[in-house]
């Protein structure tokens, strides 16, 4: 287990920042690519370790993936050209990965076996695995497909109409991949608003679906052909550094090359109910992802309430907003997030487990937090619990606390953030 020591920030930070490319759309590019006929090129692609689990489990079967720094070069032969692989595949710690290979694969007429880490494990599959089978997909795992290790053999796929129970991108977008496989049309009604990289992806490689809404509409047997795909920069990662620009004061930080997709912008609303400055400088409109750089400067902050649709747009982003949280004036509520139970961690354990022992005051609910602002933040050790975004929260909340941290199981942060202190030093 890796570890670091993070002081406090002698002064303010500065400089700019080239935000590291969106995990959600690295990994469906490499996935569309694959199943895609022609070569697909994906330039700014994160090759964090999640995103690496993708690519090795894609090579195993059988698909040409060239990987160079940031650049990914995937050779697609289209869903006929996937081959079964007869060992098993090992999607590390992405719960991305195993849920939408959990859609792609239960089409394919060949047996798959899943598997992955201990965090994986532990989250539960059977969101994906219900709906799949209603469609006519053969899952099993331990307790009926609950858990890996997943195995799925090959079915004859039937088009549904099927109601989310839960706001997941995960659950809809394994819908959405088998339902290209699909006989007939596919009928997808989502609870709130979620990410939509999956939607757009289809539309960019030449596929067809319809949006309206919630609601959302896929035809079975299309042919999906390569593309070129410029991934933005992820703005779950920028979000940190959109945290330490609204803390430390005297801070102006400009983040580069952000994606702006309105799905994902809900960190961005909260923000400006709680009165950071913060400004968008450059869009780049809406492009297939659109994206910009974002100015963000020390504000003086205030609590909010948090909740309903808005919580599908900033699910990654609640454990910073949390410290955010801590340091604003009065009181903040989070509510509708327990889906935070069922990620990397219990989110909502884990955040005020760590920041309780730094001083913050947080008291836990059934579905979020409520945060008291105005606290001051002590030093000590505190750990990730192997969870990136708990890691990098602590690594900011560092950045304001009295004395020097010492952080525990740092290897985390590499899932999603391979070069945050390299980023995080830069600006001091």
């Amino acid at each position: 287990m890796k570890s670091i020591t993070v002081t406090p920030a002698g002064a303010g930070l500065s400089g700019e920042i080239s935000i590291p490319g969106d995990k959600s759309i690295s990994h469906r590019a490499v996935m569309f690519g694959a199943i895609s006929e022609g070569t697909t090129v994906a330039s700014n692609f994160l090759p964090g370790n999640d995103c690496l689990s993708t690519v090795s489990c894609f090579r195993n079967l059988g698909v040409k993936i060239e990987t160079t720094g940031t650049n990914v070069k995937i050779m697609g032969a289209g869903l006929d050209g996937l081959q079964e692989y007869s060992g098993l595949l090992d999607v590390g710690n992405s719960g991305t990965t195993i849920r939408l290979m959990m859609g792609l694969l239960s089409g394919r007429p060949f047996v798959s076996r899943l598997t992955g880490d201990e965090s994986i494990a532990k989250r539960p599959m059977n969101r994906v695995a219900d709906p799949l089978k209603e469609m006519g997909a053969n899952i099993d795992g331990r307790e009926n497909g609950k858990f890996i290790p997943i195995t799925i053999s090959s079915g004859t796929l039937k088009g549904i109409s099927y109601k989310l129970p839960v706001a997941s991108a995960q659950v809809k977008s394994a819908i959405l991949l088998a339902g290209l496989q699909a006989e007939g049309e596919t009928f997808i009604t989502e609870l709130a608003s979620t990410r939509d990289h999956t939607e757009r992806m289809i539309r960019l490689f030449g596929g067809k679906i319809e949006t309206s809404g919630k609601s959302i509409t896929v035809l079975g047997g299309q042919k999906l052909h390569a593309a070129e795909i410029n991934v933005p920069g992820d703005i779950s990662s920028a979000a940190f550094f959109l945290a330490a620009g609204s803390l430390v004061p005297g801070s102006e930080i400009i983040l580069k090359n952000v994606g702006l997709n309105w799905t994902r912008t809900g960190i961005l609303d909260v923000l400006e109910k709680m009165g950071a400055d913060i400004s968008i400088v450059r869009s780049s409109g809406d492009t297939f992802e659109p994206s910009g750089d974002i100015l963000v400067r020390h504000s003086r902050l205030k609590g909010t309430t948090i909740g309903g649709d808005l919580i599908p747009r900033l699910i990654d982003e609640l454990p910073i907003i949390a410290l955010l949280a801590s340091q604003a004036e009065g009181e903040t509520i989070i509510k509708d997030a327990a889906e935070l139970k069922v990620k990397e961690t219990d989110r909502i354990e884990t955040v005020a487990t760590e920041l309780r022992k730094l001083g913050a005051k947080i008291e836990t609910t059934s579905d979020g937090m409520v945060i008291t602002g105005g606290t001051a933040l002590g030093g000590g050790t505190v750990t990730s619990h192997g969870d990136h975004r708990i890691g990098m929260m602590l690594a900011i909340a560092a950045l304001i606390c009295k004395t020097e941290i010492e952080l525990l199981d740092t290897e985390a942060i590499a899932v999603s953030y391979p070069d945050f202190f390299l980023h995080l030093d830069s600006l001091q």
